[in-house]
């Protein structure tokens, strides 16, 4: 795969981990490498929710991966939680967008007040400074005081916060659409073509990819 570009997929212990997964395979599909970071309590609530297990280290992340998506060594890539020399962890290396998806509630309180204790933290910290795109898709409900004020501080900066709530009126009929709904809205805010389901004023048909 030629080196289009790259963004990363930050994943969190939120519920949804369906919605990074269903984002890297669109990823690939469209020529844009995918690059991960998961959180350890992301690897327990993936193993929960999908039937993909990943190990512990990093490396052995991406063999499974790629093997999960059938793609190549550069298609996906995958970063510890404490790469402090990944790309992502510095202004002057990898400039593509952040997607933290889903994001935990802990993961949003750190990243709207500047805590870099992990490679996630860091980068979305990194996305923000630099004014690059960072999309954060909490999964939670209901929302706190907190949570609201949170969100509301990192809309200011620029970040783009969309949570994980899938409408209806594209008639879906089964969790997939639930899923490609959230996905598709993503790419949009990336500027990334895809046929996971139509536009608005489109024919109501669900295109396949």
């Amino acid at each position: 795969m030629a080196d289009t570009g790259r963004v990363l997929i930050a994943v969190t212990g939120a519920s949804g981990s369906a919605y990074a997964l269903r984002l890297g395979q669109a990823l690939i599909a469209a020529g844009v490498g995918a690059d991960f970071i998961f959180s350890k309590a992301a690897l327990l609530v993936l193993a929960t929710e999908t039937r993909l297990t990943l190990p512990a280290k990093p490396q052995a992340q991406a063999r499974e991966l790629q093997k999960f998506y059938g793609c190549g060594d550069d298609d996906v890539r995958v970063y510890g939680r404490e790469d402090w020399m990944a790309p992502w962890a510095s202004g002057s290396g990898q400039p593509g967008p952040v997607v933290i998806c889903p994001c935990s509630t802990g993961t949003l309180s750190a990243v709207a007040t500047g805590a870099s204790n992990n490679l996630i933290e860091r980068a979305a910290d990194v996305a923000l400074k630099e004014r690059r795109k960072l999309i954060l898709v909490p999964r939670e409900t209901p929302f706190s005081e907190i949570h609201l004020t949170n969100m509301l501080t990192l809309t200011r900066m620029g970040a783009t916060v969309m949570p994980a709530c899938p409408g209806f009126y594209h008639e879906p009929q089964s969790i997939d659409d639930l899923v490609d709904f959230i996905v598709a809205r993503i790419l949009n805010q990336l500027g990334i073509d895809h046929t996971l389901m139509p536009r608005w004023g489109e024919s109501p048909e669900k295109k396949n990819d």
